[in-house]
């Protein structure tokens, strides 16, 4: 493999982590941002209010997108093996 397609597998396999992890990422901040408001406007510094609805929504959103991160997990993955089968 030359040193460009090396780069570029590197590129998309980073943009990959993004484009998979960045939807469950956003909304686990979403979430924190609004329990941390909530918390400041009422005075409640409980512990286990910011984690159980954080870590809810990072469940609900991983199981709406699971088969859209199959998929293109499936794609790139089609796409490494045909590399290899390629270099080799």
């Amino acid at each position: 493999m030359e040193n460009e397609e090396i780069i570029d597998l590197t590129r998309e396999t980073l943009w990959m982590i993004i484009k998979l992890g960045g939807p469950v990422m956003v909304a686990g901040l979403v979430v924190g941002i609004l329990i941390a408001l909530f918390q400041a406007l009422t005075q409640i510094q409980e512990m286990t209010l910011t984690f159980i609805p954080k870590i809810l929504t990072i469940f609900a959103t991983l199981f709406f997108l699971l088969p859209w991160i199959t998929i293109n997990l499936i794609d790139f993955t089609e796409k490494l093996a045909g590399l290899i089968i390629n270099v080799g």
